[in-house]
Order: C-alpha cells, then structure tokens, then sequence
C-alpha cells in the first residue's frame, strides 16, 4: 500500500530530520523521499515541512499530524496480526529479510514452517544488510538476517546467530607459501567495499600490512568463490556456515596469521523491540538456528 509506505517515510523524516538522511535509513533515493513527501502533502492538502534550509523540519501541520501518523500506522499493524490462531498454531503474514549466504537455508526452514501452519504467510527478501536493517527500521520488514554493524539503535533489538572467520582462499596452483605471499602474488578479487563485509576485508588487510592487486570488485561471494575456482584469482572472504569450501578439491583455504588476532563477520537477526509478529520472527530464528546446530551435529 503506497500510501503507508509514504506514511513511514514521513516518520523517518520527521525522526531524522532530513530528507537524505531518511532516504539511507528507508532504502530510498532522497529524489524518492521528496517525490513521496510531495505526493502526500498534496494528498492532505497542506505542507508539513520547513524547507528554508537543508534540513526538513516539520512545520505546525507536520508536527501536529505526527501522533496521528503513529496511531494510524499502529492500527494497521494490528490490522494485520492474525486472527485467534488455534493452540500451538502461527498464523498472520511476515515480511523477512536475508542476506544472500543466508537465504538458501532460510527458505528451506520457511517452506518448512509453512506446511506445518496453513495460515502462515512469510515474504522473504534478499539485500545488502544495511539495507535489510533500513526497511526493518521503518517498519518494511519484520525482522532480517544481516551482518552485525558497529552501531546499535535503542529502538532495535539484536539476537547473535553465528560467527564466519574471514579466510584466504585460493584455488590449488596459486602461488605462495604463506597466506601474504598468497595475497600479494596473485590478483586480487575483492568484496563490494560499499557492504559491512568487504569494509572489514580492507580493514584487515590493512592490519596485516599486505599490498594487494586489485583486479575486480564484485557484491557477490558465491561469484568471487566461482572466481578463485577458475584461477582468476584469490581473495579474503568470511567462511559462509553453509559452505564446504574446506573439502572441496580446487580450492584451498588459509586461516588468517595469529598475530591479527581472531577476526570473524557476525551473523544475528535485527528487528524492532516491540513489533506484532514476534512469536513468527522468534519461531523462524529458533528453526534455523536448529538446523544450524542438526548441521554441525552432523561433522
């Protein structure tokens, strides 16, 4: 429904005071952000904003409106919980993100759920995870897998998963005996530097004090592994918890020096404190979190 998507871009703006600002936090353009705030300033037949300077504070009519937009956006979320479900049983429609390393097992759990609650209706969505904790801030999303960030929001609540250790890797002819000579002898095939992820690849390689070739960027693990099969290159990824890279026979993969210490990517769930579907969100983590452990049971 466009018009409470326009409803809780309203709210971001208002929480953060810009038109930008807003755009980052709801997975938008800030051309979108203003589009959608024109759109609904013209719908309401009044102007909400202050735009004298490049803040968008919220006028009299903004301000006033506001507690009003809360209630309204309130009232349809319960509108969408579900109906008296019976004893043991989820019911209601849920909107879960994932990363890409994360969906192939959250579908399975998903799929699995599904047959055993007839009136269970989960979307999922795929993204950068800055993006997934966007939409679960603005109400998009339910809840998200993504990768753990440095800044934690009161409003949020974050519930750890597992731990990937970042490791070199490479396909059996690459050149080098140690993991710098692994990394400064071949091409360099880098994670997308804009994602938590390849942000902290560069922070490690520059701890370790290795100068690498770049030879491409891509926003995608599984290409860059596809990669290092091919002997395009080698890179520094973390390992996937779904992933057999150890035992696969074309490549080779090399834990990071001791001396940089441990140095892992944190996987958990993000989702607001206090949202109408939390019995869904807390029953999909649990079954994944249980085919994680049925996994490893399994080694």
């Amino acid at each position: 429904m466009s018009t409470v998507r326009f409803l809780r871009t309203f709210m971001a703006v208002a929480r953060y005071g810009s038109f930008s600002e807003a755009a980052e936090r709801v997975a938008l353009t800030q051309a979108a952000v203003s589009f959608q705030m024109r759109a609904l300033e013209e719908d309401l037949g009044r102007e909400l904003f202050d735009r004298s300077g490049r803040l968008a504070l919220l006028n009299a009519a903004g301000r006033e409106l506001l507690p009003e937009v809360k209630q309204l956006l309130d009232l349809y979320d319960r509108m969408r919980l579900p109906q008296k479900p019976g004893p043991g049983q989820l019911a209601g429609s849920v909107a879960f993100g994932a990363i890409v390393s994360c969906m192939g097992a959250l579908s399975k759990v998903v799929s699995q759920l599904k047959r055993r609650h007839d009136s269970l209706d989960v979307r999922l969505f795929t993204g950068k995870s800055g993006e997934l904790a966007s939409k679960v801030e603005s109400g998009d999303l339910d809840a998200a897998f993504v990768v753990e960030s440095g800044r934690r929001m009161a409003s949020m609540r974050w519930t750890p998963l597992h731990e990937e250790p970042l490791v070199a890797l490479a396909s059996p002819t690459a050149a080098g005996q140690t993991v710098r000579e692994l990394l400064e002898r071949n091409p360099f095939l880098r994670f997308d530097r804009t994602q938590r992820t390849g942000l902290q690849i560069d922070r490690v390689l520059r701890r370790m004090n290795v100068h690498v070739h770049d030879f491409l960027e891509l926003n995608a693990i599984e290409t860059v592994v596809e990669l290092v099969r091919q002997e395009v290159g080698v890179s520094l990824l973390p390992q996937l918890m779904w992933a057999q890279w150890r035992t696969a026979p074309d490549l080779r993969v090399w834990d990071l020096p001791e001396d940089i210490g441990p140095v892992v990517r944190a996987v958990g769930m993000i989702e607001r404190r206090e949202h109408a579907r939390q019995n869904i969100t807390e029953s999909i983590f649990k079954e994944y979190a249980a085919l994680h452990q049925a996994r490893d049971d399994k080694r």
